[in-house]
């Protein structure tokens, strides 16, 4: 087995993720993953230093956060978050949001 050569070329995560999902979702669930890349944009720097996009199921979003003050905090700022994603989106794509202890990817 051969050792990978480092890249010097670093690739989003999203971006990943897209063409993965592009081979075993329908296309509609596929657009869900412009969330990535627009996320941190969408939400300022600080939520997005606490809170990071994880997961989608239909039109739900998990999104994995570093503590449960940060859940607290972001249950009152989720109808807000929701809008400005769907604005961001172009669409209403996103009606729930649920966050989550757990890792950044």
């Amino acid at each position: 087995m051969q050792a990978r050569k480092p890249s010097k070329n670093f690739v989003h995560i999203g971006n990943i993720i897209e063409n993965v999902l592009k081979q075993f979702r329908s296309e509609s669930d596929g657009e869900l993953t412009r969330v990535w890349p627009i996320w941190d944009e969408v939400v300022g720097e600080t939520i997005a230093a606490n809170a990071q996009p994880a997961a989608f199921k239909g039109d739900l979003l998990l999104v994995h956060v570093t503590s449960s003050a940060w859940i607290h905090e972001l249950h009152f700022l989720k109808a807000d978050i929701v809008s400005k994603l769907n604005a961001a989106l172009g669409k209403p794509m996103v009606s729930e949001i649920k966050f989550k202890i757990g890792p950044f990817a």
